[in-house]
């Protein structure tokens, strides 16, 4: 459906975002019969991968393929979905949200949920933007299997690469810690050498293609470290684009800047709501999946009995349990 054809139309929710959290979220407030709306530029995070991992009954499928299936089933239960994307979004006088979109039109919604995700940002390394979600990867609970026994390399970018090149050592005995100029301390370094990895100094400068397959990295002083993967943490960014006017609240951690928001999906500005990776960029599929169900849950239920209190909620799971 083209965005020219909602023009000012109102919804109940608008939700910015069509990735596993968004549409999730949409197919859980369509069948609470809540008239919403998704608006989505088509720009998954995860468009690079063959396959998605870890979502029970559905492991490798492709990820586009699995977005597509998710709109038929949202849509099937009435749920609108507009391919666009958002340029500008304000809370108008009345207490409702003016979502502006590139064609000019303008969708208003009595709730808002932010579900667009983050960007990945990567080391300026020649090479990496061409590999990326191939030979280059991330997680290694999205990756870690189909890398299995094979000389991986970690690429060491921030603090936190010690940590993730213990992790990817669960998978392959032949792990390699890319130091890439950074200083790491004596005890940390000592970590790898015990669990076997092997510490190479230097910095990358460019990673070695064969055929559009990573065959290794080339070293500034031009030694070749051959590997058959390479694993990288990226700065991952909220997409806030076109969202300032809103205000909401953000976070800088060791993994990069995402929306803050309560455990029930509250973000500062009432009325406003976010789930998936623009919360936390290290939720999987099935993760942001059930978050964005999760808030959608909580929107509907305030919009039946009011707004909720999240203390007053955990003190009566626990009560319960």
């Amino acid at each position: 459906m083209k965005a020219t054809e909602q023009v000012d139309q109102f919804y109940e929710v608008a939700i910015i975002g069509g990735g596993a959290a968004g549409l999730s979220a949409a197919l859980t407030l369509a069948r609470a019969r809540r008239d919403v709306v998704v608006v989505d530029a088509g720009t998954p995070r995860n468009a690079p991968a063959a396959a998605a991992h870890g979502l029970i009954g559905l492991e490798g499928i492709n990820p586009l393929e699995l977005l597509q299936r998710a709109r038929r089933e949202a849509s099937s239960y009435g749920a609108h979905i507009v391919n666009a994307n958002v340029t500008g979004a304000s809370k108008t006088g009345d207490g409702r949200f003016a979502v502006r979109l590139d064609d000019g039109s303008t969708i208003q919604a009595g709730q808002l949920l932010l579900a667009t995700g983050v960007v990945d940002e990567l080391p300026e390394i020649p090479g990496l933007d061409q590999q990326w979600g191939r030979g280059v990867v991330h997680c290694p609970y999205c990756h870690g299997w189909e890398i299995r026994d094979q000389r991986i390399g970690m690429l060491a970018t921030g603090p936190m690469a010690v940590m993730k090149t213990l992790l990817f050592r669960q998978w392959s005995p032949q792990v390699l810690f890319l130091s890439n100029g950074i200083e790491f301390s004596a005890a940390e370094l000592a970590k790898l050498t015990d669990a076997g990895i092997t510490i190479v100094p230097g910095e990358v400068s460019r990673l070695a293609i064969t055929d559009d397959r990573l065959t290794g990295v080339m070293l500034d002083d031009g030694t070749m470290v051959e590997l058959d993967a390479l694993a990288v943490s990226t700065w991952a960014t909220a997409r806030l684009d076109g969202l300032d006017e809103l205000g909401v609240d953000t976070t800088e951690n060791a993994a990069g800047i995402s929306v803050v928001a309560d455990a029930t999906g509250h973000t500062s500005v009432p009325g406003v709501w976010a789930a998936g990776n623009v919360v936390n960029s290290g939720m999987q599929v099935s993760e942001a999946a059930a978050n964005g169900g999760r808030v959608a849950m909580m929107i509907n239920t305030e919009m039946i009995f009011g707004p909720i209190d999240p203390a007053s909620m955990a003190h009566s799971s626990e009560k319960s349990a």
